[in-house]
């Protein structure tokens, strides 16, 4: 953003000038906080499509409430065939050693994939934090 020490008008006004820079400091300082990695849970196969389109709102709700995302499904798939039993065993892998990385197991939706499945049993088994959120991004806390 950068704040100017001149006015709209030209004049200086040292008084602005510093409030502004003040506040762009901390927003500054924000975006470096720290902020807590989680991972993303939501179903991939079936309707692939409208099921990236939806990990990616999930991931970007993340990001809203301050987290780092991790949704696995969004990529792997870009270099992994899903459809090869031996990549697809390989990616959800690499996935459990990601999910290792994260704070919290987030789980979107009301519909829950074998895969997904496999992520909550292994998050229970590790003893993760598990979040359960609905397609409308709403905390569930009677799950």
């Amino acid at each position: 953003m950068s704040v100017d020490l001149r006015n709209c008008e030209g004049y200086k006004d040292p008084t602005a000038y510093e409030a502004l820079s003040a506040l762009e400091r901390e927003e500054r300082r924000a975006l470096r906080a720290f902020r807590p990695i989680v991972y993303i849970c939501s179903p991939y196969a079936g309707d692939i499509d409208r099921n990236i389109a939806a990990a990616r709102k999930y991931s970007r709700f993340a990001v809203e409430t301050g987290y780092i995302p991790i949704a696995p499904h969004l990529l792997f798939p870009q270099f992994m065939n899903d459809g090869d039993p031996t990549e697809r065993e390989l990616a959800l892998f690499f996935g459990n050693a990601l999910m290792s990385k994260c704070s919290e197991v987030w789980v979107f939706g009301d519909t829950i994939s074998n895969g997904m499945a496999a992520e909550i049993r292994r998050a229970r088994w590790k003893n993760y934090r598990l979040r359960y959120f609905t397609d409308e991004l709403e905390e569930q806390y009677d799950v």
